[in-house]
């Protein structure tokens, strides 16, 4: 799947051919996404919607092009209910603090799940603070899936908004956004979903999962760091306050008063990332192109193997094992700990990640010190897999034998 695409995947680390399987954490960037930075910093580098010379109305057509490829991606009814921000910290900070300032008001309730990144527990917990809100979580259950009566039976007149992630960054796990969002609408509350796990690795679509916000990042989607997504419908963007205020989100400003610009103008205040929006725009066409259900399909198909050749080892513990997962598995051997296995691998050219993979109350809740997680790609194949299980054997006998 485009494995030639991706010349980093050709380097070595202490002398072996790298296998990446950190996947999760940021994707490796296709050539044609590296060759349109050059391009884009070549050809039209100049600041947008303010200048009437060339290189701006150039770039400004660009930026514009590529909002309106991240609406198509995600099937938005209109580019104007995407926001670029930051990354998917930056935009579920923003939808905290607008949402808040709009929506919550003291002894209002906001819902988040208990294996959420950080990024989605922190901010609304600042805005409870703040607000004077009560922060739930939905419990899990003994399989590790969201425990969907009991998030039900929590829903109430004072519920103001969900946020869940659509795939687990530690578990892989895939939730039922559709139910949640529709059990929520059904009792008055707003929905955001974190899709910084899963918009690279299953199809989104925005419209028929018929959430209120989504947030994802280009630098796990084969894109560049430091650029995200906000998605807002255009009835809740149109009423929520903005974030912060300068250039830009202005209409007209005096001592006296400011008003805002339309959308998504209102929420993007000072330069943007232009280039950034380019070259995400060519990030998501080589995703189109190598085929979003083509990909899917690899992926599943590639976890599951991965599973598979993992209970070859003796002590191997899979969290969520045998659940639907989109890509990532989380894993422990025995009485090893994550940091001891994670830097073996690394010394056989071995990339994973280990730790509490920001998800600090869900790894409290497996009742371990971390996990070490690997995360599939689509230009990753069984040859690595195969190359990980022959590592982590090694790397079990020498500890063993230690």
């Amino acid at each position: 799947m485009k494995r030639d695409d991706f010349d980093i995947l050709k380097e070595k680390v202490y002398g072996r051919e790298l296998v990446y399987l950190d996947n999760a954490a940021t994707t490796q960037k296709p050539r044609q996404v590296i060759d349109a930075m050059v391009y884009a910093y070549t050809h039209f580098n100049s600041n947008i919607h303010r200048g009437v010379h060339h290189l701006s109305q150039v770039a400004t057509m660009k930026h514009e092009e590529a909002r309106q490829r991240v609406a198509d991606f995600i099937n938005a009814r209109s580019k104007d209910e995407i926001v670029f921000t930051k990354g998917t910290t930056d935009s579920l900070n923003m939808l905290a603090f607008s949402a808040g300032e709009l929506l919550v008001k003291e002894g209002d309730e906001i819902v988040v799940s208990a294996m959420e990144h950080h990024s989605n527990i922190v901010p609304w917990q600042m805005m409870c603070e703040r607000k004077g809100a009560k922060l739930r979580v939905i419990p899990l259950r003994e399989d590790l899936t969201l425990d969907m009566a009991a998030y039900k039976e929590m829903l109430n007149e004072k519920t103001r908004l969900v946020s869940v992630a659509q795939v687990s960054n530690v578990l892989g796990i895939v939730n039922p956004v559709e139910e949640i969002v529709r059990a929520a609408h059904e009792r008055g509350a707003l929905v955001a979903i974190d899709a910084a796990q899963s918009a690279a690795h299953i199809r989104i679509d925005v419209q028929e999962t018929d959430c209120d916000f989504m947030a994802f990042s280009a630098h796990k989607m084969y894109g560049p760091t430091g650029l995200g997504v906000l998605y807002g419908k255009r009835e809740w963007l149109e009423k929520l306050p903005p974030a912060e205020g300068g250039g830009e989100m202005i209409e007209h400003v005096s001592f006296e008063k400011t008003t805002y610009n339309t959308l998504p103008y209102k929420f993007e205040a000072g330069t943007p990332d232009f280039i950034g929006s380019y070259v995400f725009g060519k990030a998501l066409e080589y995703i189109e192109n190598a085929g979003r259900d083509e990909i899917e399909a690899h992926e599943q198909e590639l976890t599951a193997y991965a599973e598979e050749r993992l209970r070859e080892i003796a002590g191997m513990k899979i969290y969520a094992e045998g659940q639907r997962k989109a890509g990532v598995i989380s894993f422990n051997i025995g009485d090893i700990h994550p940091y001891d296995t994670g830097m073996l691998l690394d010394r056989q050219g071995v990339a994973v990640r280990t730790g509490h993979h920001c998800a600090e109350p869900l790894i409290t809740h497996l009742g371990v010190p971390g996990t070490v997680r690997l995360s599939v790609a689509l230009y990753n194949n069984k040859e690595d897999i195969d190359k990980l299980i022959e590592a982590l054997k090694r790397a079990v006998q020498i500890i063993q034998s230690a």
